[in-house]
């Protein structure tokens, strides 16, 4: 990706395409999709467009990548958002028409199981945005968080380098969508810690590359949206884990295997993602969320020793599951500046 295709911006008063491609959990929860629409039209000024499979459960992976083409197709659409992730995504890749993305490029939000189209659009030089859902980010008991806001924004409607800066606090403690109640406040978050830096006598920069660490690894395995080792030399790796909690000897097992692959070396730096470390499936408590969180970085330390010894690492940055989330351009400019402590993206 050499010459990235940056699509251009939509303005406030614009068409913005609402899709699932994953899964069509507007359907089965409407409180946090129905305010997430209000706040794309009333604090972001986007007018959303919805397609069949929006609210559709269990829609084909034929049906789902024809919405896709209909939202790109469309030339008053200027921007793409799904709703949520889901977990099989990967089969709608095969029915996607390339010709159709390209003739139109839009920049996409999305993250989580997302990550097999926004890889997808990046194969085809498009740059698109990891991050802001609508259920969960803009459809955020209480209120968005005003750092998810800020880097939305600026990712949807601006272009140039965006500063990110780690969170004061955060959460990743979810409650109900189906209680009413859930949306009478914001969630709880704890204190943060701020970045934690590997190797961070370095600046670097290099193209965004990366997404959720699980659905890296289904596309891996199933050979799409990935090309050979040496293509993404001098890339900017991103990573972050789902609320599914992949432990800890999992995450190195992805990790070592793509070393073995010849991929771990090939990136400049990596960021990772602070550990999603509760689920409604595994409720963890507060000491048991801390370890948790370490054993994941211990996990990924061991893997770059392992294959990458020389590489820089930031953990615990917002890009992820966790609350808040910031947007990372996937296929778009991202440089890490060790000494200084700071980390720069281009929207």
């Amino acid at each position: 990706m050499t010459h990235p295709l940056r699509p251009a911006k939509p303005r406030p008063g614009d068409r913005m395409a609402v899709l699932s491609p994953s899964s069509g959990l507007p359907g089965l929860f409407p409180m946090p999709y129905e305010l997430g629409l209000r706040r794309l039209h009333d604090d972001f000024g986007m007018e959303t467009v919805e397609y069949p499979t929006t609210r559709k459960m269990g829609a084909t992976p034929q049906q789902r990548a024809a919405d896709i083409h209909a939202a790109f197709a469309d030339p008053t659409i200027r921007a793409v958002i799904a709703t949520i992730g889901g977990d099989d995504q990967i089969t709608v890749l095969p029915h996607l028409d390339a010709d159709v993305l390209r003739a139109d490029p839009k920049p996409f939000f999305g993250y989580s199981d997302n990550t097999n189209l926004l890889l997808f659009l990046r194969e085809l030089g498009i740059v698109s945005y990891h991050g802001c859902s609508v259920m969960v980010e803009l459809g955020r008991p209480g209120a968005m968080h005003p750092s998810t806001a800020d880097s939305f924004r600026a990712a949807l409607f601006t272009s140039g380098p965006y500063e990110l800066t780690p969170s004061s606090s955060y959460g990743d403690v979810n409650r109900p969508w189906d209680d009413p109640r859930t949306f009478d406040s914001e969630p709880e978050t704890e204190p943060g810690d701020g970045w934690s830096w590997h190797n961070g006598d370095q600046v670097v920069e290099g193209i965004g590359w990366g997404g959720s660490l699980e659905i890296i690894s289904w596309l891996l395995m199933a050979d799409r949206a990935v090309r050979a080792p040496e293509t993404y030399a001098g890339n900017v790796l991103f990573l972050e884990t789902t609320e599914e909690m992949p432990r800890a000897d999992e995450v190195y097992r992805i990790l070592r295997n793509m070393g073995e692959r010849g991929l771990l070396r090939q990136f400049s730096a990596l960021l990772m993602g602070r550990a999603k470390s509760w689920s409604f499936e595994q409720p963890l408590g507060p000491q048991e969320r801390e370890r948790f969180r370490r054993q994941q970085r211990e996990a990924v330390l061991r893997a770059l020793d392992e294959y990458a010894p020389g590489t820089m690492a930031v953990f615990d940055v917002d890009l992820g599951h966790t609350d808040p989330q910031l947007v990372i351009p996937v296929g778009g400019a991202i440089r890490v500046d060790g000494p200084a402590r700071r980390i720069t993206v281009t929207y």
